[in-house]
């Protein structure tokens, strides 16, 4: 099987394993008025050249409509995707479809994100679809509607009845996968959220994740530090000593590869990534400035740790340049991709 994050090329299926299964991807549009209509259109009229596995998206038709013009199959349920994904993108609409206009968030796109996020959850769940690949979402948008996750990621935990220290957020690219412990927090309460316990948690999470899902037998998780130079032997801070260390000296109790603490500024040049499988890093920045610096318009989002495969790619809304056909599908199509293949690979085993 080919790597999602191979190069693109060719009409090459790389999808073999799963080739046989008549269960489809499910694809949630994300905000209608942002980018993820226009990068998810494009997956499909890439589906021959760039190996893009069957899918149906979920969410408001017109939203598609409003920035591409190429055929639509309005299907009543994920059986019909399979034999319309040739021909036509297969949607499955949601109740609460809308006009929208790109570029011009507003609440009823929010609310229409939203529902086609709950179906597209609930279908996956349901083993309706095979996996699920979220668009983008305005989370200003969704919290003016009553939106109380911090990200889609916790939604999608939540509603799979998984705790938070049990899944882990992995941001990947084609030479760099990163796992934060903290997200989407002040910097400021970093130092004060990070314990040995919560460390370990995702660093487990980590691991079992990259066995089950990217199937790597043995991963090497490199631990980095919070301060510079990893703390100087705690004369820079000591939660490398009182914290990562005792942490790191756990997950080796638990018979797992993990290295550590290594410097921030130098664990992420490239001779240096090539020796380990993931990095997990203690704050959210700590982990996206590198990812985003190597792998901008190729990034993906991968929930680990969930009984369901999900994935997204890694960038927003963009409603700068919604409706302008200016929208990279790079990323959406490795997050297809990539689910496809950690589904088959769960199928499999």
């Amino acid at each position: 099987m080919r790597c999602a994050f191979c190069a693109i090329s060719g009409a090459t299926r790389w999808w073999t394993i799963a080739e046989g299964s008549e269960i489809p991807l499910a694809v949630a549009l994300g905000d209608p008025a942002g980018i993820g209509p226009e990068v998810i259109a494009k997956s499909w009229e890439r589906r021959e050249r760039d190996g893009v596995p069957p899918f149906f998206a979920v969410g408001s038709v017109s939203a598609v409509r409003a920035v591409w013009n190429g055929p639509i199959a309005v299907i009543d349920g994920p059986r019909e995707a399979r034999s319309r994904f040739d021909d036509a993108l297969p949607i499955l609409r949601i109740k609460s479809d809308t006009e929208i206009v790109p570029g011009r968030p507003d609440l009823e796109g929010a609310r229409n994100a939203l529902d086609a996020l709950e179906l597209a959850v609930g279908l996956t769940r349901s083993g309706a679809a095979s996996g699920l690949v979220t668009g983008p979402v305005s989370k200003a948008q969704l919290y003016a509607i009553g939106f109380v996750h911090p990200g889609q990621t916790e939604f999608v935990a939540e509603r799979c009845g998984i705790a938070a220290e049990l899944y882990a957020m992995m941001l990947a690219g084609p030479t760099l996968k990163v796992i934060p412990v903290t997200t989407h927090v002040p910097l400021r309460e970093v130092a004060g959220l990070l314990g040995i316990e919560a460390i370990v948690a995702k660093g487990r999470a980590a691991i079992r994740g990259l066995q089950r899902q990217f199937g790597i037998a043995d991963p090497h998780l490199a631990v980095a530090g919070l301060n510079p130079h990893a703390g100087e032997h705690g004369s820079l801070g000591r939660e490398e000593i009182e914290l990562i260390i005792p942490a790191i000296e756990r997950l080796r109790e638990d018979g797992y590869r993990a290295s550590g603490p290594h410097p921030p500024d130098i664990m992420f040049n490239e001779r240096r990534r090539r020796s380990y499988d993931a990095a997990l890093c203690m704050y959210h920045d700590q982990a996206l400035i590198p990812l985003k610096t190597l792998h901008f318009d190729e990034g993906i989002n991968v929930t680990l740790g969930l009984p369901i495969v999900r994935t997204s790619p890694d960038h927003g809304t963009a409603f700068d340049i919604a409706g302008r056909d200016l929208a990279d599908p790079r990323a959406m199509i490795a997050a297809i991709r990539t689910a496809a293949e950690c589904a088959a690979r769960l199928t499999a085993a």
